[in-house]
């Protein structure tokens, strides 16, 4: 009975990740469907066709360092896979969880349904998203800091109490950052959750942590910024400042993908005067570049690996049906 209950258990678990599939594509459904086609169509073709292409190639680059993500948590438990594979899983997990929200969840039952079929015990698989989830933990430490020098003043509100706040977010920022860092170096000993091992990451991974999770901001920031540059005048250095703290708000909201909370906090922090209608229109350019079509081309594959893995098992059993029939003709 505790056989079956648990292989009930796993099954539900890989399914789960194509219910989480289908909720990432609910909720930016539900997010766009506040405009018309129209309206959805002007903000876009009001982008030039160059600004457009560049911010396909930089949100074509942030997918690459979300990938990196499974790169690193392999070589984190010490296993080898294909690149495919592991590109593959990461950028179906996180086109997923950065609509669905929740990400060690939803990219998590993704990841479980893939490596499972490659052979991946669950523990191993839970080390994987555990430490996914600290490399971006750790970047947004590092994001966090670098957005509070950057981002301008009035972003933290007129009264001495939000630019408290944000200092001592900013001040354990900087305290978590040393503390991962100083345990990388000295601290050796593994911890032990469940019966599930985990050990600290050398100094070097952590480095490469916070340098791929900062990668990734960063070629999503250049999706927005080259949406929004025809429209307005703003230096790289501002911008990026004002993204990091709206982007890294609105994944701590736990609202799926930010949804709204990045808008608005965008549009207030944001330094001037600008057409408020144009700078939606960019964020909604921003949405459909690299929410919407990674979404999209993620089930596409999806689907085309689920059903050549169909095709498949199907070509197995059929070839198994006859060898039995022609063995059984013998006798």
């Amino acid at each position: 009975m505790a056989g079956k209950t648990k292989k009930f258990l796993k099954k539900l678990i890989s399914w789960a990740g194509l219910f989480f599939f289908a909720v990432a594509a609910y909720m930016l459904y539900m997010q766009l469907s506040k405009y018309s086609l129209a309206e959805i169509k002007d903000a876009l073709f009001s982008i030039p066709m160059h600004n457009l292409m560049l911010a396909c190639l930089a949100s074509l680059g942030g997918y690459v360092a979300l990938s990196s993500y499974d790169y690193l948590a392999l070589r984190y438990i010490g296993r080898k896979l294909a690149p495919w594979k592991w590109i593959f899983a990461g950028f179906i997990g996180f086109s997923v969880s950065n609509n669905a929200g929740h990400a060690i969840v939803s990219g998590g039952t993704i990841r479980y349904r893939l490596y499972t079929r490659w052979r991946f015990k669950g523990s191993e698989i839970v080390r994987m998203v555990t430490f996914s989830g600290f490399t971006y933990l750790v970047a947004c430490f590092f994001l966090i800091i670098v957005g509070f020098f950057l981002t301008p003043n009035h972003a933290f509100g007129d009264g001495s109490v939000s630019r408290l706040t944000t200092e001592v977010v900013t001040l354990v920022s900087a305290a978590g950052l040393l503390l991962y860092f100083w345990a990388s170096l000295f601290y050796k000993k593994p911890i032990i959750i469940k019966e599930v091992e985990f050990d600290i990451p050398s100094f070097r991974m952590a480095l490469a942590q916070v340098f791929i999770g900062a990668a990734d901001i960063l070629m999503a920031s250049l999706v927005l910024y080259f949406s929004l540059t025809p429209f307005m005048t703003i230096s790289f250095d501002v911008f990026m400042g004002v993204f990091i703290i709206a982007q890294v708000l609105g994944v701590f909201s736990q609202v799926p993908g930010g949804l709204g909370v990045f808008e608005g906090l965008f549009m207030y922090i944001i330094p001037g005067e600008h057409n408020q209608a144009l700078l939606f229109g960019a964020l909604i350019a921003y949405r459909i570049i690299y929410y919407l079509l990674p979404l999209l081309l993620s089930f596409v594959v999806l689907s085309s690996y689920e059903g050549y893995l169909r095709f498949v098992k199907k070509q197995q059993l059929d070839r198994l049906r006859i060898f039995n029939a022609e063995k059984m003709h013998k006798l």
